[in-house]
């Protein structure tokens, strides 16, 4: 049995089926003065993970939601619903919104991940009795781009460096990990909740709204989390990161590396208890009152 992870990969697919490792060497530059610069940009299909977010985001002076509503559109990675983010394009063709015909990319220096690594694909993978996910690569090559016909040869550990994805890759790893394991988990993990995946999109795309979530009472009367962390996670947009993290795979998962608070989860049972009770109560009720027999039975 082959260990090529890239077999399955359709025909008509631009990713060459042939995997490759960080030594494996490629052919290949993009510069201007190329005859199809910026023809990837009128192209554009691009999924969005948290750290290109924060970066794009500082980048513009702007907040994660208002980046959010201004700048990408949200899209559904599964057959659950969880939510995933795409960068908005132009309406009538896919045109990134950050392209300038003369001078290309106008956010480069913060460009997202997907741009950084074109054209090789990054394909995230973990064994269903293993923790660990595995990394590997393959080559894109799609016939409008002439960038494979230069004479540059370089190892896709070199072009990773050169492109600085290496620190995207970081930051943004246990967002891919979260993604697997809840896709290898299949039913052993069940259909997250509306309020699952609404704290999942807060903690891996809305990232000032989640420190907002992290500042009301209802988070700091459950959570154990020492003053000097918690200003840490306030103050910066990737310390935050890395903590949506570990809560995610707290909630999701339940992998306890944040502690609770002595008796805070026994009392928030409770509080939730009472909560439900009541909304039955008042179900039970508006049932009552909504009865169709009712227009039949006189007092």
């Amino acid at each position: 049995m082959s260990d090529n992870k890239f077999e399955d990969i359709p025909f008509s697919s631009p990713v060459l089926p042939n995997q490759l490792e960080l030594t494996s060497k490629l052919c290949f530059e993009c510069k201007p003065g190329i005859s199809c610069f910026n023809a990837c940009c009128k192209q554009a299909d691009i999924t969005l993970a948290p750290y290109d977010i924060i970066r794009l985001k500082k980048r513009l002076g702007l907040t994660s939601t208002e980046f959010l509503k201004k700048h990408t559109v949200p899209f559904e990675m599964d057959s659950h619903g969880m939510p995933g983010i795409k960068m908005r394009t132009t309406d009538v063709n896919p045109v990134c919104l950050f392209m300038d015909e003369e001078k290309g990319c106008t956010v480069y220096t913060d460009r997202p991940t997907s741009c950084r690594y074109y054209p090789i694909a990054l394909m995230s993978s973990r064994k269903a009795d293993e923790y660990h996910d595995e990394q590997h690569y393959a080559l894109v090559k799609e016939p409008h781009c002439r960038g494979h016909e230069q004479p540059r040869e370089l190892t896709v550990a070199d072009y990773r460096k050169e492109q600085g994805v290496e620190e995207f890759d970081e930051l943004n790893r246990e967002y891919y990990r979260i993604i697997l394991k809840k896709k290898s988990a299949g039913p052993s993990v069940g259909r997250p909740t509306p309020t699952s995946f609404q704290l999942f999109f807060l903690a891996c795309y809305d990232i000032d709204r989640f420190k907002q979530f992290l500042n009301s009472p209802s988070f700091l009367t459950v959570y154990d989390i020492s003053d000097e962390e918690f200003q840490r996670i306030n103050k910066d947009d990737v310390e935050c990161l890395k903590f949506a993290y570990r809560l995610l795979k707290q909630v999701l998962f339940g992998e306890e590396s944040i502690p609770l608070k002595d008796g805070a989860y026994e009392k928030r049972m409770q509080e939730r208890k009472e909560i439900l009770e009541l909304r039955r109560q008042a179900e039970i009720e508006l049932a009552k009152q909504n009865d169709p027999i009712d227009k039949y039975v006189q007092d």
